[in-house]
């Protein structure tokens, strides 16, 4: 029998063994950190501390910066605020040879799955999802949210380790990062709300996102005016959260969007009606469209076989 407890987070179980600072999961430590940093790199991050700490008191000292540079001061307090995260869509599939187990196998490897998600979620936000029956190439997906890039990796290669991760593959990860708006200050994420919308809805359609070269050489006004349309159009759907984040430079796509809903028709006829806007004239790509079923993990581990 698996012994749940003993599920960590240490960067590298070898390269760490004579480590004995394993972080816990308990409420006493910072709730996006998983990542153990030795004697190095917490020197580094003092001193660019130090430096950036340097360099502001010589900016507020300096007189020639307290009215010219008011409204960028400003903005960058504002700017921030705005914390932003990475978002790891991996799309997984299933090897035949799982189905051959034996069920105490699959119990025991599902509880090592389980404990090592409980954990996760403690440092980052972690939803998985089944697209067993509704895609021949992934049986689920395991989104993860969090502000350090290097966290979610840790996470992953913990999923490795453990049996069930033996048995599955990834066939699709698109790595995507959040970002203001450039057309509107009103869009606000379902994935980051912290109340009602903290729930999962029922269905997750997720897919990549590219534009054509031409839309970005496009004046910044004619693009807002197109995007003020496509937006009202979006408007009429309350009952579908929006989530686009950002792969500029760290993905194969421009965007990736994650639409989540109770009913998939509303969303068909929300992409239906996208189609005929002036945006659509630009979109090169929007494929694989991926639906997906929110359910937790011990569901997805026995819909498997």
């Amino acid at each position: 029998m698996v012994n749940a407890g003993n599920v960590n987070f240490d960067m590298d179980d070898k390269t760490n063994s004579n480590n004995n600072n394993n972080l816990k999961t308990d409420a006493d430590n910072n709730s996006d950190n998983i990542v153990n940093t030795d004697n190095a790199y917490d020197t580094i991050k003092i001193n660019d501390k130090k430096e950036s700490e340097e360099r502001e008191k010589r900016a507020i000292n300096n007189p020639a910066n307290h009215a010219s540079n008011n409204n960028s001061i400003n903005g960058q307090i504002k700017e921030n605020k705005f914390e932003k995260k990475f978002f790891n869509f991996t799309f997984f599939k299933v090897d035949p040879k799982w189905r051959w187990l034996n069920e105490i196998g699959k119990d025991e490897s599902s509880i090592e799955f389980l404990e090592l998600l409980r954990a996760a979620n403690t440092k980052m936000k972690v939803r998985t999802y089944s697209t067993v029956g509704l895609r021949h190439d992934c049986e689920f997906l395991i989104l993860t949210i969090s502000p350090s890039l290097e966290n979610i990796q840790v996470f992953t290669s913990k999923i490795y380790s453990t049996i069930l991760g033996k048995y599955v593959e990834p066939v699709n990860t698109f790595l995507s990062l959040t970002r203001k708006s450039t057309y509107s200050n009103q869009v606000r994420l379902g994935f980051e709300r912290d109340d009602e919308g903290d729930a999962p809805l029922k269905y997750l359609v997720v897919y990549p996102f590219i534009k054509s070269r031409e839309w970005y050489l496009l004046p910044l006004e004619t693009r807002k005016q197109m995007m003020d349309e496509h937006i009202k159009v979006g408007r009429k759907y309350p009952d579908i959260r929006l989530n686009t984040t950002y792969s500029f430079g760290i993905g194969d796509q421009d965007f990736m969007l994650a639409f989540e809903t109770e009913d998939l028709s509303s969303f068909q006829d929300l992409i239906m009606e996208l189609r005929e806007t002036q945006v659509s004239r630009y979109i090169l790509k929007d494929l694989p469209m991926i639906p997906c079923v929110s359910k937790k993990m011990d569901e997805i581990i026995k819909s498997l076989g």
